[in-house]
């Protein structure tokens, strides 16, 4: 996945649950131009962000073999 598409995947659930930038960065403790940069798929945020991130949205990082589906 590109940087783009997480960051709009990102951004579509961040939506859905009604919470805006400032307050997830509030919550997560990742700095908001952090949150604005990968939303617009410019941030090159580390998996330790991301992961932060997706917890308080309610979603997780899963790895997996390209092409390998279960």
């Amino acid at each position: 996945m590109n940087k783009k598409k997480l960051g709009q995947l990102l951004k579509s659930r961040r939506n859905e649950l009604g919470i805006n930038q400032v307050d997830l960065s509030e919550i997560s403790g990742v700095a908001l131009h952090t949150i604005s940069d990968i939303e617009s798929g410019k941030g090159n945020p580390t998996l330790q962000v991301i992961n932060k991130i997706c917890d308080i949205l309610g979603m997780e990082l899963k790895i997996h073999v390209k092409g390998v589906e279960k």
